[in-house]
């Protein structure tokens, strides 16, 4: 299952960053949101252990300048990511020792389409004439985010 269809994953890409995706990416864009999201909710963990609550507010997530600013290019591109598809993903993943609020799952689709932006404009910058990202492009985008979140 991914957090979105073929379709709307082909046109997010060609809107933010004039690349050609196919199926075969949309499997490796499901499992960079998979660890990028749970990686963040990690963090909110952690930091909300650090400030004595048990429950994961926004604040507690590593949201930074430039994902905001993702974030408000992605409402920009007047795309849905609906939340459903999301919270199925992430029961599939281990658990937290945490919940997060309303307000944490009521932001996840607009945190996902800011982290595919980011994404899409990260292939643009390894490699400016890429139109179809290929592995090479996805592994090192991966480990860009890696070091950032």
């Amino acid at each position: 299952m991914s957090i979105m269809g073929i379709s709307q994953f082909e046109r997010f890409f060609r809107e933010a960053a004039s690349l050609d995706v196919d199926k075969s990416d949309l499997k490796r864009m499901s499992d960079f949101l998979n660890h990028k999201i749970h990686d963040l909710l990690l963090i909110g963990v952690a930091k909300a252990k650090a400030n004595g609550r048990d429950v994961i507010q926004v604040h507690d997530l590593p949201i930074t300048k430039g994902l905001q600013e993702s974030i408000h290019h992605f409402r920009q591109l007047d795309l849905v990511i609906e939340l459903q598809p999301i919270l199925d993903q992430l029961a599939t993943l281990p658990s937290l020792p945490l919940d997060y609020s309303g307000e944490v799952e009521t932001r996840l689709p607009e945190i996902v389409g800011g982290l595919v932006y980011v994404l899409a404009q990260t292939f643009k910058i390894i490699d400016p004439e890429v139109k179809n990202p290929q592995t090479l492009h996805w592994d090192r985008a991966t480990q860009v985010f890696d070091l950032l979140l």
